[in-house]
């Protein structure tokens, strides 16, 4: 029997991607589901042959992981009273809308010698960390310039009636897939500045340390004829354009797992863990104040 893994949430992505994956894996068991829905814990436990749980801390008890699949003001609290708890942590991103909880939840990991993971789907892609690693060795980028242009909100579309990315747009949601290949590549943020345009469009520039300059337009609301996504980096190189994923999302995820699964083992961190992720929820949270206050704010 491998490490035991809790599902926190119910919904399409918890249905289709983590709790198909967890179920595939050779090395791990799904040994519960909980939801805020008691109903569709049910229904998808039992889908997933596995154990439907009314009490959060109940499940908790009985597993030695957790991957979440909720909303991300309501990971955040869930994910540190999982850490709490001595549960290693396969998150979604973001890891939360609050810096503030995002410290807590890596301050309790590094307290407790914690595996975690943020699952930025195409990074547990080959082509996408093969491309990362390149650039950061060959060095020399004086910038990036990404296009992320959803439009999410159409009748077919799994995620449109999803509340909390009516409310944060593309800056929280696709913004961190974003931020995920670019931040290694770039460095860290010193400063950022930020605009909503039309159609609820982010247009974020980031200044990086040393220099590099981060340009970002993010929509989930695009014209369905507007949609495109490209992450494209410049600089002594000339323009270097990264690749999509070669992997589905349920691989990816099972990837994702893989890699959890060496950190236990180890001991050792991984790139995409908490502290990664609380880093992308600084700069979200920048950019964000940015929009409202007309300035340029610094990232902690």
């Amino acid at each position: 029997m491998g490490l035991r893994f809790g599902l926190l949430g119910t919904g399409y992505w918890a249905a289709e991607t983590q709790g198909a994956a967890l179920a595939a894996h050779p090395g791990v068991e799904l040994a519960g589901v909980w939801g805020r829905d008691p109903a569709k814990a049910a229904v998808l436990a039992e889908r997933y042959g596995t154990r439907a749980y009314d009490d959060v801390d109940a499940l908790l008890a009985d597993v030695d992981a957790v991957a979440i699949a909720l909303p991300p003001h309501i990971q955040g609290d869930l994910a540190l009273r999982a850490a709490r708890a001595g549960r290693h942590l396969l998150l979604d991103k973001p890891v939360a809308l609050s810096p503030e909880v995002a410290d807590r939840v890596v301050a309790e990991c590094e307290a407790r010698g914690l595996a975690s993971m943020v699952f930025f789907t195409n990074r547990f892609s080959d082509s996408v960390e093969g491309f990362v690693r390149e650039a950061v060795e060959s060095g020399g980028w004086d910038g990036a310039r990404v296009t992320m242009f959803a439009s999410i909100f159409q009748p077919d579309n799994p995620f449109g009636a999803s509340p909390w990315r009516r409310e944060k747009g593309g800056l929280w949601d696709i913004g961190p897939h974003a931020l995920s290949v670019v931040l290694p590549v770039l460095g860290a943020v010193e400063e950022v500045t930020s605009v909503l345009g039309p159609r609820d469009t982010a247009h974020v520039l980031t200044r990086h340390r040393g220099g590099p300059v981060g340009s970002f337009a993010l929509t989930l609301d695009a014209a369905p004829d507007a949609q495109t996504f490209e992450v494209a980096l410049h600089g002594e190189h000339g323009w270097v354009t990264a690749p999509g994923g070669d992997r589905s999302a349920v691989a990816a995820f099972g990837n994702a797992v893989d890699r959890l699964l060496a950190q236990v083992e180890s001991g050792v961190g991984d790139p995409c863990g908490v502290a990664f992720g609380r880093d992308v929820v600084r700069i979200l949270a920048a950019a964000e104040e940015s929009a409202r206050t007309g300035r340029t704010v610094r990232v902690p």
